[in-house]
């Protein structure tokens, strides 16, 4: 009986590993076609040929991209973009969060406070509004733009405050019979402890900031300006445009081995890279810092 228990046991578990696999198998395989496409011909492309080999390989999407001195510096402002929106977000964050994890009778207001981040979260201004504030304040076209109206993500600020209201009241206790200042035992106590939330909303601020181009669209007018997702977003193939540039027959030859179809895969692969290298380093605080960040006592 107990052998047949373990059989089935058994059965199920590989019943479960066929569906996980199938269903990420389901998830990987149009990422592989599109890979494949980037990949491929024009021609192949155009005809349909292509499924997860690369027919008639080539690399004209990946040279029309990297042989651009612009996509270099649009990287480079995604790149410097990234670690000042990091940084920033997480001061904001952690400064936020910490006075709003306290009681109402340490802090009082605070339910106010919470109400309020609530109603801007739900309710924001809108993109009108929002565009002519930055262009108030003189930040079209410059990096700050990008920046700064995300500058505090409401709903990162509540995964961190509801994590901090999970940590033991005795450590702050403590820290303060100690001797310990509120900055004191939140640089010390509260942050070494809150390290999975931190890193969760470290990476919903890299993922975000890294994939936004709809910022550089609407408060950057100046293409050498442009964050990378702007500018590959921008990208096209225009056989017209090099004729009447009056280009050689050589550039001629190598841009008709590359189609719209081509470079907009070749754009995914090239904006994806960078975020699965830095996936992995911060995934496996992720469920934890959700899970634990999303329930309070």
């Amino acid at each position: 009986m107990i052998q047949n228990r373990s059989i089935k046991a058994r059965m199920r578990t590989l019943l479960i590993y066929f569906i996980v696999i199938s269903l990420a198998l389901l998830c990987l395989l149009p990422l592989w076609n599109i890979v494949a496409i980037s990949f491929s011909s024009s021609a192949a492309v155009s005809a349909n040929r292509v499924g997860l080999i690369p027919v008639q390989f080539t690399t004209a999407a990946y040279q029309k991209i990297m042989d651009d001195v612009q996509f270099w510096r649009s990287f480079g402002i995604s790149v410097i973009r990234v670690i000042i929106a990091l940084g920033l977000n997480i001061l904001l964050i952690v400064l936020m969060a910490y006075p709003l994890s306290k009681t109402k009778r340490e802090f009082r207001g605070r339910n106010i406070y919470i109400g309020l981040l609530i109603f801007a979260m739900l309710f924001n201004g809108g993109m009108i509004p929002t565009y002519l504030v930055v262009k108030k304040l003189g930040l079209l076209n410059s990096i700050w733009s990008l920046i700064l109206p995300g500058a505090v993500p409401i709903f990162s600020v509540i995964l961190v405050m509801n994590f901090f209201i999970g940590i033991p009241k005795s450590l702050e206790e403590a820290a303060i019979i100690d001797g310990a200042k509120p900055l004191q035992v939140l640089f010390r106590v509260y942050i070494p402890c809150a390290v999975p939330s931190i890193a969760t909303v470290a990476l919903f601020s890299i993922v975000g900031s890294w994939n936004d181009f709809y910022s550089g669209l609407i408060y950057i007018t100046k293409i050498k300006n442009y964050p990378l997702m702007t500018y590959i977003q921008s990208l096209s193939v225009s056989i017209e445009e090099l004729l009447r540039a009056g280009k050689s027959a050589t550039a001629l030859s190598n841009v008709m081995e590359v189609s719209n179809q081509n470079l907009n895969a070749a754009k995914i692969v090239v904006a994806v890279i960078p975020l699965l290298m830095i996936y992995p380093i911060l995934q496996r605080y992720l469920i934890t810092g959700i899970v634990m960040g999303s329930v309070k006592e």
